[in-house]
């Protein structure tokens, strides 16, 4: 299938992965492209050149118009109008079998487009306001939604799902993330450093469990992390920057517990199942999605509970390797994901296309 993916553009997509939907959308354009699939990846123009690049905008806005996400910034909003309405342009004239949607953005929702280049479009985050009505306007005969589990599919259809919409649970190729049958005591965190993913909360709980902690991912809201995370910093508790996957891989499969400590409704939670395969029992605020990914294996505390999150610390240090890995073999594999769109493919398309048609 010849088959257009679009992307989300605050970041690019490229390593190293400034969060969950990046590494979502490089992995999606690649292993498509293993299967045989003619992609093209509609991002920003500073993405990763291994892959045909069609340009939404020429580089992504988070350096274009730092700071300015979720804010109504008038002059972004035009950009990425300007840029949206382009792309979904070219991929009407361009021969696309389907357009894979991961973009957060409007025009691609329209069901005038969708009736022209059949759709499945990725939710990605919960349901906010001025997404959510382009959401439920957009059920169409040629538009299949995803979800990433049950309780995401739920926030956004509290009522109930209609029949274009299902969960799309994300996958991540295991061998990637190499399984460590032991580790050294420590405890590690690894995301986007922001208030709603809340590392301060991790470095409080991990002082008072005893237990040394390392934090890794992209400092997003430099505000926060000299304010909140910085002062925290020393002694047992460090930062070990934001590091390409295979290195990140690596650190976390040394450690002994993941701890991760959302402050929103997480709807899956991608690094608690990267650390999980290779390894990691995870200490985990239940919020939003996690148990249903994380599953019996994990030990949670209740929402912003610091000393109950140490307490889960404690316990999850204890807990055996390998139930972590073999959760995620049975339900989160790549192949797994991917199978699962090319289904989605076809059922929109409405015929029975093989990977190379």
């Amino acid at each position: 299938m010849r088959i257009a993916v679009l992307c989300h553009v605050r970041q690019p997509i490229a390593q190293p992965f400034a969060g969950g939907m990046e590494s979502q959308c490089w992995h999606l354009a690649a292993g498509l492209q293993a299967r045989g699939h003619d992609v093209v990846l509609f991002a920003s123009g500073d993405s990763d050149p291994r892959f045909t690049i069609d340009a939404v905008i020429p580089t992504h806005y988070d350096r274009t118009f730092p700071g300015a996400e979720h804010r109504g910034f008038a002059p972004l909003i035009a950009h990425l109008d300007e840029g949206y309405a382009a792309a979904c342009d070219r991929i009407a004239a361009g021969g696309f079998d389907v357009l894979h949607n991961n973009s957060l953005h409007r025009f691609p929702l329209e069901p005038a487009r969708t009736a022209r280049v059949p759709t499945v479009t990725s939710l990605h985050v919960p349901p906010y306001d001025a997404l959510r009505w382009f959401v439920h306007a957009s059920i169409a005969p040629t538009h299949r939604l995803t979800a990433t589990s049950a309780h995401h599919l739920a926030a956004w259809w509290p009522d109930g799902p209609p029949r274009e919409a299902s969960v799309l649970h994300n996958g991540i190729d295991l061998q990637a993330w190499p399984f460590v049958p032991e580790g050294d005591g420590s405890a590690v965190w690894f995301g986007r450093m922001t208030p709603d993913k809340a590392p301060h909360l991790a470095v409080q709980a991990a002082r008072i469990a005893g237990v040394p902690l390392t934090l890794f991912g992209p400092i997003e809201d430099r505000d926060y992390w000299d304010a909140d995370v910085v002062p925290l910093l020393g002694g047992s508790i460090r930062y070990g920057g934001h590091l390409d996957a295979a290195a990140v891989a690596f650190e976390i499969g040394r450690a002994s517990a993941f701890v991760f400590t959302p402050c929103w409704d997480e709807p899956f939670g991608l690094v608690a199942i990267e650390a999980m395969a290779c390894g990691l029992p995870v200490a985990a605020f239940d919020r939003g999605a996690l148990r249903e990914v994380i599953g019996e294996t994990g030990c949670f505390a209740p929402p912003g509970d610091v000393s109950a999150l140490a307490r889960a610390i404690t316990t999850a240090i204890q807990r055996p390797r390998a139930p972590q890995r073999d959760r995620v073999a049975k339900a989160f594999t790549r192949d797994r994901w991917l199978d699962r769109c090319e289904d989605l493919y076809r059922d929109v398309v409405g015929r029975d296309q093989g990977p190379s048609a």
